[in-house]
This record gives C-alpha cells, structure tokens and sequence, in this order.
C-alpha cells in the first residue's frame, strides 16, 4: 500500500528503513551488552554481521525479538503461557488492549506467542517519553512500535494528539491491515486495581465521531488479561505509590529505563496471558441507545468485565489477601513454603526505616491482594 505521510510523526519503519536501521543497531555502543543477552553462546562479530544485514521487520521479530523473549522466559520465569487463540481469525486485525503491569513485557511476551504460533505480530503503542535514545528508537520501530504523544496540561494539544492517535489506530486496522495492542489505561497500573480508562474509549471512537457503534466494531477489541506470578517490579511501585500517597511523588531522571530493566531480569514465577472474547457488533448495538459518555463509560466496564474475570491468581495474591486482612479464608490455595517466601519478600522493605513501613507493606500486600477483590467483584 501507499505510504502516508500523515503520520510519520508517530509510525514505525517502513520496510525500506529497516536495513539502515539494523546497521546502526549493530554499529552502536551498547550492541555488545545486547548481543551478550539475546545471542550468549555467538561471538560478537557473528551476531554484528547477522542483526546488520536483516533486511525486513519479520527477520528481525522472528530472529532478535523472539530470542530476546526466549531469554526472558528462560531466565526470569518459571513458566509462561497463553490461552484464547482459537478465538482469532488468523486473516482479520484486531484492536488487542490489555491490562499493564510491565513496560515492556505485556506487549513483548504476547508478540512472542504470536510469532510461534504463525501468527502475524501487532504494532504496539510506545510512549514518547520512552523514547529515550537512537538504539531505543530504532528497535522499537523496528519492532513495529509506534509513538504516543502525552501533552502535558495544553487541552488542545492533547486533543490533536487524542484525534491523530485514533485515527492512527483505525488507518492501521482498516488500511495496513495490522493489528494494533494498546494498554488499557496511560501508564501501569502500580496497586494491582486494572481499570480501562474511559478515556481510552472515547479516543478510539474520534476517528468515527458520527457512529458509535461502527467506531468500536470496526476495530475487533479483543480485550487481554496478562498474570504475573511476581508483579513486576512490586517493590519499586509500593516505593512509587508510597511517595505519591505521603510525600511528594517526583520522577527521577533513569527511573523508566530502571523499570524496563528492572521487568526484565526480575524474577516473575509463572506468567500467563488471555485472549479474552472480543467485543462483537451485537454487544454494543445493545448500548446504541445511551449518550455517548454513557457508552464509552459501559464499554470500559465490559473490558474491565472480561480483564478481571480472566486475570489468572496466583498463590501470592491469596497469601498478600490473608496477610493484609488477617485471615486464614485462602489458606487452601497456597502452601506454607510458598507463604515463607512471600513473607521474605515482604520483609524486605523493612530497610526503609525512614519510611513508616507499616503503611508501605499495607501497600505491597494491596498491588498482590486487590485482584483478589477485582475477581470476587466479577463474580469468578
């Protein structure tokens, strides 16, 4: 298909872009660190020479990133898995928005899936303000990655950037025949509580302003649900959460990239994702009838609905509950072994004597406990 120049602000490489971009890749600073990781037992030159001379997106998903993934799994994981392919038609594009727990790992680890199972992978919403340095840039738009924009307090230009975003999204879908993932909110959830964003809703139905219904149908949301056994950098969101509830929370200058690499090489247990049922044109022709805030506010909810029931709970998340509630009421669903080393983990914000630790374990206990709540609120 043509190209359209209307979004080269925020798109990824085109497929004549890649070359240039696997050289300078290969070429940069930090390409020995990442060939370390990714390709461990290749001397270096071999693997500068191979990245280098990738010539399309798919060589460098299917060779780079599905090793990076593999190293992942291999090294921080005691398990990972998937469910809910077969509710995909390999020939149709989907708007997949997921819950947000790490940086990276939510979309990386579903395109993971995708590529071993023959499916093609999606473009994936990037935060501007990660967009940290040309090696970050290039593989993520190399990765299909596309920027978004997040004005600070302008309304208009954060209404110009909602519009462009979703017509985007809808140009992706329609046009490149891609699929798009999209968390479900700005920024991760930190106290374990998953919300879709109304907001989210409401830019995705700009680019259709005149049919409520048709702007949400004609995207196939498939809303997905992603489990980590420990909650990626748990203890970095119970400090962040901490400061924002008692002090003065302040981004500190390396913190994202110290969560991107703190997501990657802690230790996560098992991890799991879910395809959930998509939203069909039927479900919302049922809300025809509402205003439109009335709309996006249920279809948030439906999402919420399918994330929460299809979040998968783990012996932590029983554990955290029974602690921070003083109860013995899930004592069946984990063992004492597996408590003793919740209890270890917990205990190790006892070095911020500085802080009132009471408060900042009741916070660690909440990230692992509250999808406890979100599961008995949707009734599974």
């Amino acid at each position: 298909m043509e190209k359209n120049p209307k979004f080269d602000d925020i798109r990824p490489y085109y497929e004549d872009e890649i070359p240039a971009a696997m050289k300078r890749i290969a070429s940069s600073d930090v390409f020995p660190l990442l060939a370390n990781f990714v390709y461990p037992n290749e001397p270096l030159e071999a693997v500068r020479e191979r990245v280098g001379n990738f010539k399309t997106v798919k060589e460098f998903q299917h060779d780079t990133m599905r090793r990076v993934n593999e190293q992942i799994i291999a090294r921080s994981t005691t398990g990972f898995s998937c469910s809910g392919l077969e509710r995909l038609n390999r020939d149709k594009q989907y708007l997949f928005v997921s819950n947000h727990r790490d940086i990276m790992l939510d979309a990386c680890l579903l395109q993971y899936h995708f590529v071993v199972n023959g499916f093609d992978t999606t473009e994936i919403t990037f935060g501007a303000n990660l967009m940290m340095n040309p090696i970050v840039i290039d593989v993520g738009k190399s990765n299909k990655m596309f920027k978004v924009e997040r004005p600070g307090g302008d309304i208009k230009a954060f209404y110009r950037s909602s519009v462009h975003l979703s017509e985007y999204i809808r140009y992706v879908i329609k046009e490149k025949k891609q699929s798009v993932w999209i968390a479900q909110r700005n920024g991760r959830t930190k106290n374990g509580i998953d919300a879709t964003d109304q907001g989210i809703i409401k830019m995705f139905c700009m680019s259709e302003p005149h049919n409520k219904i048709k702007a949400l149908a004609d995207l196939h949301i498939v809303p997905v649900a992603i489990s980590y056994e420990w909650e990626s950098c748990d203890i970095l969101k119970a400090l962040e959460l901490y400061e924002s509830q008692f002090t003065r929370y302040i981004k500190k200058p390396g913190e994202d990239l110290n969560s991107i690499l703190t997501g990657i090489m802690q230790q996560k247990g098992r991890v799991h994702i879910q395809l959930c049922e998509p939203v069909t044109e039927e479900e919302l022709m049922a809300y025809d009838h509402l205003t439109n805030n009335e709309y996006h506010k249920v279809v948030a909810g439906l999402l919420d609905s399918r994330i929460n029931s299809a979040y998968r709970l783990w012996p932590n998340n029983y554990i955290a509950h029974d602690i921070r509630y003083g109860s013995k009421a899930f004592c069946a669903f984990y063992t004492p072994e597996e408590r003793e080393a919740f209890e270890a983990r917990l205990a190790q914000l006892e070095k911020y004597e500085d802080w009132d630790v009471d408060q900042l374990k009741d916070i660690f206990l909440g990230i692992y406990s509250n999808p406890v709540e979100s599961k008995s609120v949707n009734k599974i």
